[in-house]
């Protein structure tokens, strides 16, 4: 089988490494991929850019054909900008098969509108909430409800569309940079206004087999993958700006089986349900990022891929073949699939370039260490081969560069070979945390 994965970051090296470990994928096509997929065994990079037969395609368009030119047998979506755009209703309209929903679906993350309509509709567990498209009326609603408080831009941001506001000066001021300045174009010109969640923040990963054939025959079902917890900021003890990830562990041992079975029951039964009544075509993955409150947990929001770093934690816990995993989304057979945990922990730090998540220096030479044991393994996601060889190595192409994935016995032995390993990684202005997946670093309250 030959497999074409979409994307760029670490995530997408881990899926491709994933399949790329099946005796059943004879290629991944990595589009674009980065510069660990690009010296992965049996992956290979293609950039759409560079290809002559793309030159007047259009972008959404350009991985149907470049599926169609390698010949490949199922395709993979990593990010979520692709699938807002229609990718997988483009490959299915091509006979090609894709893990990633189609266009409706995705807007469960595309728009935080939609997804709270949609949560409200089918009773799922999470916060009150109220949408705005004038910035007045919603100054007039923060100052009647007060601090803290929540501003969400409706569309997609890269991870810039949410605030959480401490006092109602913050919640206006950011009311006025994405609707008034228009700082995040227009994915600000609608806002959600939802209340402050006091609690653990958790992430669970999961895979979705919804579509016309499955709600036929009643197998249409999403199967939850072990818990995980994404350290969103900067610095120890959960301080500093907001990230896209500083580092994830799973499973957690802080997550009991009351609040797992009140997650099933209260969150995702009800996406369920609404996934199947709106007849909508979901065969891929979903994103729970969940708060643990005092009254139980609570949706946050949708994503309708897997998250990162939340895949480096989680995907090296698997003790089954990715592919056979993606095969039964695609062929409605995922309600019968038995997945096999590694008993053991993954404890996943992120190495990001001196100034993330503000400015940073692209280009900067990596050096990696040269041997690792066979529980660890570096993951790649802002990096890329120097191909005017002035280094010949990896340099820096983004804020977040790397991830260090361990395994251990224990969350204790998980963490300490992942940062043994952190600790080798060298480049101008490397920068990590050091205490990811110990207790005192998981944040309390929003994010």
């Amino acid at each position: 089988m030959k497999v074409m994965v979409i994307g760029s970051g670490g995530r997408e090296h881990v899926i491709s490494w994933a399949l790329a470990k099946s005796s059943k994928v004879k290629e991944v096509i990595c589009v674009p991929g980065n510069g660990g997929t690009d010296v992965e065994e049996k992956c290979r990079n293609i950039v759409p850019s560079l290809c002559e037969y793309l030159k007047d395609v259009k972008e959404k368009d350009s991985y149907c054909e470049i599926a169609k030119h390698e010949g490949c047998d199922l395709v993979v979506v990593g990010p979520e900008d692709p699938l807002a755009l229609g990718v997988s209703d483009t490959l299915w309209e091509n006979n090609i098969p894709v893990v990633g929903p189609k266009k409706e679906a995705a807007n469960l993350e595309a728009s935080k509108d939609f997804a709270k309509e949609f949560m409200v509709q089918y009773g799922v567990a999470c916060a009150e909430s109220k949408t705005f498209t004038d910035a007045l009326e919603a100054k007039d609603y923060i100052k009647e409800k007060g601090a803290p408080v929540v501003v969400k831009a409706d569309g997609l941001a890269a991870g810039k569309g949410v605030v959480v506001a401490a006092t109602t000066e913050d919640a206006i001021k950011a009311v006025d940079d994405f609707m008034v300045s228009k700082n995040l174009g227009n994915a600000g010109t609608k806002i959600v206004i939802e209340e402050y969640l006091q609690g653990t923040e958790i992430s669970i990963l999961s895979a979705v087999s919804v579509s016309p054939d499955t709600i036929q025959n009643g197998t249409a079902c999403i199967l939850p993958f072990v818990p995980a917890r994404d350290h969103k900021r900067l610095l120890d003890g959960a301080k500093g700006p907001n990230t896209g990830g500083m580092g994830a562990i799973a499973p957690l041992d802080d997550v009991n089986k009351k609040q797992l079975d009140e997650f099933q029951k209260n969150i995702l039964e009800p996406t369920l349900k609404g996934l199947i009544d709106r007849k909508m075509d979901y065969r891929g993955f979903i994103f729970f990022g969940i708060m643990l409150t005092s009254k139980g947990p609570k949706l946050l929001e949708y994503n309708v891929r897997l998250g990162d770093p939340e895949t480096q934690a989680v995907l090296p816990l698997m003790d089954f073949d990715f592919s056979d995993l993606c095969k039964s989304i695609i062929d409605g057979t995922l309600n019968t699939f038995e997945p096999k945990w590694k008993k053991g922990y993954v404890c996943a730090p992120v190495v990001v370039s001196g100034g993330y998540p503000l400015k940073y220096k692209r280009g900067v030479p990596i050096s990696l260490p040269k041997d690792t044991k066979n529980e660890v393994k570096i993951f790649i996601a802002g990096a890329s081969v120097d191909r005017r060889g002035q280094y010949n190595g990896l340099i820096t192409s983004g804020g977040r560069v790397l991830a260090v994935s361990a395994f251990g016995s224990s969350a204790k032995k998980a963490r300490e070979a992942a940062y043994d390993v952190v600790s080798q990684v060298s480049f101008d202005g490397a920068f990590y945390r050091k205490d990811i997946g110990l207790p005192g670093a998981a944040e309390s309250g929003q994010l």
